[in-house]
């Protein structure tokens, strides 16, 4: 064994045995592993423990395990209670939400979870303006909050110590969606206060959270260790007794200490396995077993300047676009860009992922569909003399990945089209503050979704006026679908999104390209890890079993 590994080892095993676990749940059927320790490894430290500050979709995955609010989502991504006691009541005008407490609920440290602490805990998460305080927009007063103009939002009101309202500047049927979401998390004042609020988040002693586990031990940097809650609200927390975190940026490192048996997985926080090594796991028979791959909320496609440049007019432009997009071999730049098909997977079904509510199908975006022929016909007819697209630059962010779709997609549209593209290299402020101003003709262009909602997708890309779709798209059909369906509660409104999702693909609106996928290796004596496009699976739904 080498000596990084023993030395890691050995290190696991003696925090292990420092813990303090709480009782053991009833017995199980399975035969259990005495030492119920789950160990992962990820690539980046969380760069911020307070839910109100949250960026990335890895610290959520992880933080989710510490913190909750009035809702959280199960593993089929079905929004369910959790502090709350049931669904809140809704006006008949569609703005105020009524929300009941779940009696008993508590935060770690034993301090009762009440009306105050939620209208504390979401007026505080609008005025700091983290990167997702903007979920709190749809809520009357935040405007005066996020400007600093006032302090607390004149839409939220305590009823009582366990019910409080969330009144609305409009209907909007997304915001239930979005109250399960890291911003909405409960947080404890009394502690915030007592600490100071730049310090409370960065000790495991007064990260006080109200999810089933509480953090004990921390190394900036290196490692994160946390423990069940005793006396959870929520009932039984499962049946681990620890949690261990490892930064650990070479990822090969993590395969040879996973390999070791020192980490029980790879995958949870958005982890991925380097391309040799999703290689080996695909095409080895006594491997293969051992990784999960399911849908991630990423879709990647190429973004079309609708406003200016040779692709401009939803009807003028449409042609161009559609040869564009006929012209490229999905399965063959899959097979390029995606690890074999381990990190991505070839778009068919709209731009809303797979795996996502508003998915429109396997098979039901025909602009994916490769014809090379048609495509060169299609271009022929539409630029007979090539001065459209005379000098031609795809234009992108900088990493490899992006890189290397360009090289493919390059090579593809001269093969098949005759046409020469450029590809242009940006740095990351500068392509998105460029792109969102819809300075690019053709682009590269992704989304990853935050929640379960086709609003996430349609209201920051698609509407007129998107914020970040960098196509300056606007069509008074889809304006109108996604409109109506903002505004309902009605399950219903999901065909009128689907609607506006295949008015996308009649217009030619975008390029679908590549959908994403997140990797989990786990050793199959590990149970109940795993997770869907979102999100990892709770760590209270994780076993060990002997080995």
């Amino acid at each position: 064994m080498p000596g990084l590994v023993r030395r890691l080892l050995v290190a696991l095993v003696a925090v292990a045995a420092a813990c303090n676990p709480v009782p053991s749940p009833g017995p199980s059927p399975e035969p259990l592993a005495s030492d119920q320790t789950l160990s992962f490894p990820i690539a980046q430290d969380v760069a911020d423990f307070d839910p109100a500050m949250i960026s990335s979709p890895a610290d959520v995955d992880i933080l989710r395990n510490v913190f909750s609010g009035l809702y959280r989502f199960d593993s089929q991504l079905r929004e369910v209670p959790d502090i709350a006691a049931g669904l809140p009541a809704i006006s008949a005008d569609g703005l105020t939400y009524t929300f009941h407490l779940r009696a008993g609920a508590t935060f770690s440290n034993g301090d009762a979870i009440t009306a105050d602490d939620f209208i504390y805990s979401w007026n505080r998460a609008a005025a700091l303006q983290g990167d997702y305080a903007g979920l709190f927009a749809v809520v009357a007063g935040y405007q005066a909050v996020a400007s600093g103009r006032a302090a607390a939002m004149t839409g939220l009101a305590k009823v009582d110590d366990t019910t409080f309202t969330a009144t609305l500047t409009k209907p909007a049927g997304y915001f239930l969606a979005e109250v399960g979401l890291w911003p909405f998390w409960v947080v404890d004042q009394k502690v915030i206060a007592g600490a100071g609020e730049d310090v409370w988040s960065t000790k495991p002693e007064t990260l006080i959270g109200s999810g089933p586990f509480r953090m004990t031990a921390r190394s900036p940097g290196q490692s994160m260790d946390f423990a069940p809650v005793a006396s959870w609200y929520g009932g039984k927390t499962g049946l681990l007794t620890h949690v261990h975190v490892a930064v650990m940026q070479d990822t090969s490192t993590q395969v040879e200490l996973y390999e070791a048996g020192v980490f029980s997985l790879i995958g949870y926080a958005r982890q991925g396995l380097p391309a040799k090594d999703a290689n080996r796991y695909t095409t080895e028979a006594k491997l293969k077993g051992e990784l999960a791959l399911v849908p991630s909320a990423t879709t990647f496609w190429v973004g079309f300047n609708l406003r200016s440049g040779p692709f401009a007019g939803v009807d003028a432009g449409r042609g161009g676009r559609h040869a564009f997009s006929t012209a490229i071999d999905r399965h063959a730049l899959a097979d390029a860009v995606c690890d074999a098909m381990t990190s991505c997977r070839e778009e068919t079904g709209g731009v809303i992922s797979k795996g996502l509510t508003g998915y429109l199908g396997d098979g039901q975006d025909p602009n994916v569909k490769f014809d090379a022929a048609a495509a060169k016909a299609e271009y022929a007819a539409w630029d007979p003399t090539g001065a459209k697209v005379r000098g031609l630059k795809y234009t992108y962010d900088s990493n490899p990945f992006n890189k290397a779709v360009c090289a493919n997609l390059q090579q593809q549209w001269l093969k098949n089209l005759g046409v020469t593209v450029g590809c242009v290299e940006m740095d990351r402020k500068t392509f998105f503050d460029q792109r969102d101003a819809c300075a690019y003709p053709i682009f590269r262009q992704s989304w990853s979704a935050d929640y379960d909602h086709p609003q996430d997708w349609f209201d920051y890309l698609f509407v007129t006026g998107a914020s970040s779709g960098g196509s300056c798209y606007s069509s008074s059909a889809v304006d109108k679908a996604v409109t109506g369906a903002d505004a309902s509660t009605d399950p219903s409104s999901l065909d009128d999104y689907k609607t506006a999702g295949m008015d996308l693909i009649s217009d030619s609106a975008f390029a679908g390209l590549l959908y994403g996928v997140q990797q989990y290796l786990v050793h199959p004596y590990v149970k109940g890890a795993g997770g869907n496009a979102l999100y990892d699976n709770s760590w209270t739904e994780v076993r060990i079993l002997q080995h």
